[in-house]
């Protein structure tokens, strides 16, 4: 029987409909679908202990072992790429001598194309490189894993280190045919003393025909303008993989707490892997939109979790519906009456030329709330109480000021106080910070406050704003068993930054305007 060219057109889109849903799920138009894998990490029992390659092999044969099964079950769930986290395949605490066995060799070139499992002869002790390129091959599926990378230099490089090689902390991406299509090496490392520096920082990034163009970096990056800011903004990416093994610290630092925020700041999306190793504070993963987030956070059971979600492609023209309700919003600022609003009504106002609400109490001669200091993440913070049912309150630091409107539902017996800071961070790295920061206590007294809590009950409506001197703003908005929440409105106004909230979904751990002032670093 013939078949009309309709008819064939017609059981051709049928047959293509039946494949995407056996493998998987049926993607939609201006979508891709990602997936993380948060890896329990089989650890050497003895980091610093010097052995062979073969041992080293060995170990990071279980990891990879697991991390093949990952990509298969990705794959099978539609996934387009898959992103492993940071020290996921060696492990860590390795000395500079000790970690040398678990090093593949990698060129990192843009001239020379290579697909370690087609050529695996071209170069010795890719054995990893081989393995993580077949797995993304066999699945055509993009692959981003990190490892530990060496590369020999000449001493005539006045950067070479004195044993004649460059260790690296090392992403590598895979296409789905397992061509090595990006190599980016560490350039913010974190007391890592197995691994050097690169003399310059890698901007680096790879295209895939799902999504445009994806940039990377590593963990402890994400705090700094180089390379993670620059090249963000120099190539203006909105897609970014982000392999990471990340120390969870609150109030303000947690690891889905921060990549939601980073995402949300940029207007991009960020698919984040972390190690998962509950015992020494590490988890957190997640697929993030600068609106809504996918994520995995988990101190208290172990082993590893995929996570797999289909999310929008950001381009540069893209808008949220957050971005969008700011364009309406500017209409009412200009019928603004009052400094702040007292009604809630997700309104920010201020005077023209008024920098400062009003801290004068309803009654006029209340005293205001005491200020007190306590220390939060390694800083000495500047805090005020956040007593009653509703109240304005401003507290200041430097050059700093943070206001808060703020009404509760319901009186509940927690501690909670408005925080700034304006300074230079100098513990467990050294950065310029300017943060505004509502925080539920530890207790009930006021040196409990900027003490790690992970649980809330009171539900708080919130305007939160600073004169914040940095246009880099990461907006925080944590809530209880570390889950996330987002903001109503945020965005700049009159040379403040703000951030509104009516009703978080559950109680509140923190609400905060995160900047870093880069320049002062």
């Amino acid at each position: 029987m013939a078949y009309t060219m309709v008819d064939l057109c017609w059981k051709l889109s049928v047959c293509f409909f039946c494949y995407q849903v056996v493998s998987g799920r049926v993607k939609r138009e201006g979508h891709y679908v990602a997936a993380v894998y948060e890896h329990e990490s089989i650890l050497s029992p003895n980091p610093t202990a010097l052995v062979d390659r073969q041992s080293a092999l060995e170990l990071m044969g279980r990891n990879l072992d697991i991390y093949e099964e990952q990509v298969v079950a990705a794959a099978r769930q539609g996934a387009q790429i898959i992103v492993f986290p940071e020290d996921g395949i060696h492990g860590f605490n390795f000395t500079r001598s000790s970690i040398y066995p678990y090093l593949d060799f990698v060129l990192h070139s843009h001239s020379v194309k290579w697909n370690p499992c087609r050529e695996p002869y071209l170069f010795n002790d890719t054995e990893v490189l081989q393995r993580l390129s077949c797995m993304a091959l066999k699945n055509k599926i993009f692959l981003v894993a990190n490892l530990g990378t060496k590369q020999p230099c000449e001493h005539t490089d006045p950067h070479c280190p004195s044993d004649g090689r460059y260790q690296f902390n090392t992403n590598v991406a895979f296409n789905d045919d397992g061509m090595l299509v990006a190599t980016y090496r560490k350039h913010n490392l974190y007391f890592e003393y197995a691994f050097d520096t690169p003399p310059e920082p890698d901007y680096k990034l790879f295209d895939t025909p799902f999504a445009g163009k994806f940039g990377m970096f590593t963990c402890f990056d994400i705090l700094f303008f180089e390379p993670a800011v620059n090249l963000i903004r120099q190539y203006n990416l909105k897609q970014v993989v982000y392999p990471t093994a990340w120390m969870n610290q609150l109030p303000l630092l947690s690891a889905v707490e921060f990549q939601q925020a980073f995402a949300t700041a940029f207007n991009i999306n960020i698919l984040a892997a972390n190690i998962h190793h509950p015992t020494l504070g590490m988890t957190g993963s997640g697929i993030y939109t600068p609106v809504k987030s996918f994520i995995y956070h988990n101190m208290e059971s172990y082993g590893g979790k995929l996570i797999v979600a289909e999310i929008p492609v950001i381009t540069t023209d893209y808008k949220t519906n957050l971005e969008s309700n700011e364009i309406l919003r500017e209409n009412l600022y200009h019928s603004c009456k009052t400094s702040t609003s007292t009604s809630l009504d997700d309104q920010v106002c201020f005077k023209e030329g008024e920098e400062t609400p009003s801290r004068v109490s309803e009654k006029g001669n209340e005293q205001l709330p005491p200020l007190f200091y306590a220390e939060m993440m390694y800083d000495n913070f500047t805090f005020v109480p956040v007593w009653g049912e509703k109240g304005e309150l401003q507290v200041c630091a430097n050059t700093l000021c943070c206001y808060l409107n703020y009404r509760r539902a319901v009186l509940t017996d927690e501690l909670y106080a408005l925080g700034v800071f304006d300074g230079l961070h100098t513990v467990h790295g050294t950065y310029y910070v300017q943060a505004c920061a509502l925080v539920k206590c530890g207790g009930l007294s006021f040196s409990t406050c900027g003490q790690e809590v992970t649980d809330a009950t009171a539900l708080i409506d919130f305007q939160l704003w600073g004169n914040m001197s940095t246009p880099y703003i990461f907006p925080l908005l944590l809530t209880s068993g570390i889950t996330l929440d987002f903001a109503d409105h945020m965005g700049w106004k009159n040379n403040h930054y703000f951030i509104s909230k009516n009703r978080t979904s559950s109680g509140l751990l923190t609400a905060a305007l995160y900047g870093r002032w880069y320049e002062k670093d």
